[in-house]
């Protein structure tokens, strides 16, 4: 094996980003600002994918792809949004190249200016709009459930893997309805999916809650957002749900014949997560030896690694494995039977340590002789002997465990870094210790800015629990209803 993992302690910034790399999920590309991810990586994100497709499904929606490019007139119609990404866009100008009489390669024909620029998609709303207005016409047509699995750029020049890239793979939801209740619904349900997701798959504990007009979606009337702690302190937004009232649908025309034949604008909302999950479940629960995966992500769940000494030793061990790795896929466990010559058995125990494999199997010709097996956790890294017979169950159970340990470790880490604060001297002491920071905010936009250029701290979210009470604002004194969530995020 390489050398060790920088500490979390040490370098946590150093740590994720060697982690990213040495456990082969992704590295930077030779374009700047965009990453390559690698096969292992990526089979942790279809995994995410397949999950969320079958919740998503679940709820009535259906997928589609629509264009990545978008006609720069259709950012300009809707006034917020086309502010809200103008920075981030990418503009092709031109659509053919030819090469350099002069020798110096191919360069941009300028015979071949396009008559409008286009837009590298930075989301999608404008053209799924301007698709919309096509497809109703009447109530009949509502609601209108569309999701894309697809890829997009902001234009990022400070990037990190995973976390902030200039083209990132996401899913963006879209949807129309009749009724301003029907949308809204519509958003808080999507919230609720993502909610789930998290704390279920990713094993992540996440505080939902609203948006502060300065946070909210570019175009967006609420934004409502799940946040999650990350080990260092810091929140990671980890999917926002926005309602866009009818904003979208007067931007592009899009008008519907009610029940009543009367003639309205469609009420939209549009929801999203990204290749930003893969920062968060990474930061959320790695240690210092590399990845802890939650079993229900983990490309592999089980691994087994013979130990042994000559052919014959090893022909022994397959027959007494094969029909516990038949047995456990049958039960719809991943497992590898890692039965190569190329690496020491020790070698592959700190591979399948970093990778984040949840559960491992060692059995060498003594266990064959005791009828043993040896069982590792990969998140408390403890290691157990224990009778072959009965194994496949063990391991069942064992996986189910370590889901809810993993879950119930953030959860519990998240609790402890969750301060409630009166004072600004308060605020900016716990604010160095890291953490969510509960606290009173008079509710202007000018006093969340003021904070957030003395402390680099932002309200992460108004949660929807937060309960009425009686406060004043940590800055300016002012009176306050509601305490909100600050934190210093990624």
């Amino acid at each position: 094996m390489s050398k060790s993992l920088p500490s979390r302690a040490d370098n946590y910034s150093e740590w994720y980003n060697e982690l990213v790399k040495r456990a082969d999920l992704a590295e930077n590309s030779a374009v700047r600002g965009c990453m390559i991810i690698k096969p292992y990586g990526y089979s942790i994100w279809e995994k995410m994918q397949r999950a969320l497709d079958d919740m998503f499904k679940e709820t009535g929606h259906t997928n589609a792809y629509f264009p990545l490019f978008i006609p720069k007139s259709f950012l300009s119609k809707e006034a917020s949004h086309v502010e809200g990404f103008a920075k981030e866009c990418a503009v092709v100008t031109h659509y053919r190249l030819k090469n350099d009489p002069n020798g110096g390669g191919v360069i941009v024909d300028p015979e071949a200016k396009l008559e409008e620029e286009l837009i590298v998609r930075p989301t999608s709303e404008t053209v799924i709009w301007s698709t919309y207005k096509n497809w109703i016409q009447s109530y009949r047509d509502l609601p209108l459930l569309i999701n894309q699995w697809a890829n997009v750029v902001r234009w990022e020049m400070r990037t990190r893997l995973f976390l902030r890239t200039a083209e990132f793979l996401w899913q963006e939801g879209h949807t129309a309805h009749a009724t301003k209740k029907e949308a809204i619904e519509e958003t808080e349900q999507m919230l609720e999916v993502y909610a789930d997701f998290a704390e279920n798959f990713m094993a992540m504990p996440v505080v939902k809650g609203i948006k502060t007009a300065n946070e909210r979606f570019a175009g967006a009337d609420e934004t409502y957002c799940i946040e999650a702690l990350m080990q260092d302190g810091k929140a990671l937004q980890a999917g926002t749900s926005h309602f866009l009232g009818q904003n979208f649908a007067k931007a592009f025309d899009v008008k519907f014949l009610s029940k009543e034949n009367q003639l309205d604008y469609v009420w939209g909302t549009s929801w999203g997560v990204s290749t930003r999950l893969m920062g968060a479940l990474i930061m959320a629960h790695s240690d210092d030896q590399g990845l802890v995966l939650p079993p229900k992500l983990a490309p592999i769940q089980v691994v087994i690694v013979p130990i042994y000494k000559g052919e014959e030793q090893l022909n022994a061990i397959i027959e007494k494995v094969n029909p516990l790795v038949k047995a456990l896929r049958k039960r719809g466990v991943s497992v590898k039977f890692d039965t190569s010559e190329n690496q020491s058995p020790g070698f592959k125990f700190a591979e399948y340590e970093l990778k984040g494999v949840p559960v491992r199997l060692a059995i060498g010709n003594r266990d064959m002789e005791n009828g043993t097996i040896e069982l590792a956790r990969r998140d408390t890294r403890e290691k157990t002997s224990m009778a072959f017979e009965g194994i496949e169950q063990v391991v069942v159970d064992t996986l189910e465990d370590i889901q809810s340990k993993i879950y119930a470790k953030a959860l519990a880490f998240r609790t402890e870094k969750t301060h409630v604060v009166n004072t600004w001297d308060e605020f900016n002491a716990k604010l160095e210790e890291g953490g969510f920071i509960s606290a009173h905010w008079d509710g202007s936009s000018e006093t969340e800015e003021k904070i957030k250029e003395l402390t680099k701290a932002t309200i992460r979210c108004i949660p929807l629990d937060a309960k009425e009470e009686a406060g004043k604002c940590i800055l300016t004194g002012n009176p306050s209803n509601k305490r909100v969530l600050f934190a210093r995020a990624y």
